[in-house]
């Protein structure tokens, strides 16, 4: 299973290449076309895994004025 990430910036917040550096730093990937980034499970996680990686990216983007949808499939 995948986790796919796509953000939006505000030209309020941190700069595009610095939310990028961080969300690589959670082992991200980033690619072209409908979404921004892609996580790689390697399986499928628990639902609680999920929330985790979430809550995570949630806590690593704090205060950089971005938004984020993440979908996992």
């Amino acid at each position: 299973m995948k986790t796919y990430l796509t953000v939006w910036f505000s030209s309020e917040g941190a700069a595009p290449m610095e939310v990028m550096e961080r969300i690589r730093s959670m082992g991200f990937k980033p690619v072209k076309g409908r979404y921004d980034h892609v996580y790689d499970w390697g399986r499928e996680p628990t639902i609680e895994e999920v929330l985790q990686l979430a809550n995570n990216l949630h806590e690593t983007l704090k205060g950089m004025k971005v938004l984020y949808k993440l979908e996992t499939i």
